[in-house]
């Protein structure tokens, strides 16, 4: 073989290597232990990059080959009946990596009533979980602690606010007192209120029931959560969403701001719901990075 097609095989082999570094999945509870399971047997499924049936949650880590010591976990959404795996998590982790964020897929566990004891807990549970994993293995994975953040869309992007507005419960064991405050959210088209008026119906029903009572519904609508402790958020949503009512951001932009937290809001007039990183839409990303760059200072700014 030539000295020449040698060369361009190895240049082709370690690009290919550096867009799929480290790319390692592991149980988010490693003993075993899933707080809140029913005993059932695993019917995961997969569909064109659709998880169903979801009931063992895991994290997918992505390492940078040069880190900025931030960290990033992705929820993805799927209104809480699904799992859109492919399109919110793993290209989203893909695109931020090589950006030097260390990057955290989150699988986390569907509600339902058929392998959970309280299924309105048990996404947040796992959520929990992960921003508690992370932080404990920060130093493993190059990050600093105090910069891990949490990024979500649709359903996920409920996930994702419930974990910056309900820290201060935890859902699941933390006996080592880890912070489960996420250090920035990330806010992508979320669902954020139950009320009959903003919610996305099937992401209520999968999460709370067909009938939940006032309680539950004030309980998970984040907007009502918010206080100054609230951690800063970028939220993004198009006006014209026939999905997730555009309002759903505007009112928890509402709250940040009555509570002085420091956010930024976009809103595209036009655009489909689920949009991810499909251009021309992918530019949210160069401004949400450059966000977290101002919000997450350097140590010698703190």
């Amino acid at each position: 073989m030539c000295a020449g097609i040698k060369l361009l095989i190895l240049t082709f082999l370690t690009g290919y290597c550096m867009e799929t570094v480290a790319q390692r999945v592991i149980p988010l509870y490693t003993d075993g232990n899933i707080p809140n399971a029913l005993p059932v047997k695993d019917a995961e499924e997969n569909d064109n990059g659709k998880l169903y049936q979801v009931s063992r949650p895991e994290l997918t880590v992505y390492l940078p080959v040069s880190g900025n010591g931030i960290g990033i976990i992705v929820c993805p959404g799927g209104g809480y009946g699904n799992i859109v795996i492919e399109r919110e998590g793993y290209k989203v982790a893909g695109d931020l990596v090589k950006s030097g964020y260390t990057v955290f897929v989150l699988k986390y566990r569907l509600p339902s009533d058929n392998w959970m004891q309280n299924k309105s807990i048990g996404p947040a549970q796992d959520a929990q979980q992960a921003i508690k994993m992370v932080r404990q293995q920060a130093t493993d994975w190059g990050i600093d602690p105090g910069k891990i953040g949490i990024m979500g869309f649709s359903a996920g992007g409920h996930l994702a606010s419930t974990a910056g507005t309900h820290f201060k419960q935890s859902y699941i064991d933390n006996k080592e007192n880890i912070n489960l405050r996420p250090d920035f959210m990330v806010l992508i088209y979320p669902v954020i209120n139950m009320s009959d008026e903003l919610a996305h119906q099937g992401s209520r029903n999968n999460l709370l029931g067909v009938n939940p009572g006032t309680a539950m519904i004030a309980r998970f609508s984040n907007d009502q959560r918010v206080t100054s402790e609230t951690p800063p958020v970028f939220l993004l949503h198009t006006q014209d969403d026939d999905v997730v009512d555009v309002r759903n951001s505007l009112v928890f932009y509402e709250a940040l701001v009555r509570n002085k937290v420091p956010s930024e809001l976009h809103v595209y007039p036009h655009g489909p719901h689920g949009f991810a990183i499909d251009p021309p839409f992918d530019r949210w990303l160069v401004m949400c990075k450059d966000w977290i760059q101002r919000v997450v200072k350097p140590a010698a700014e703190q």
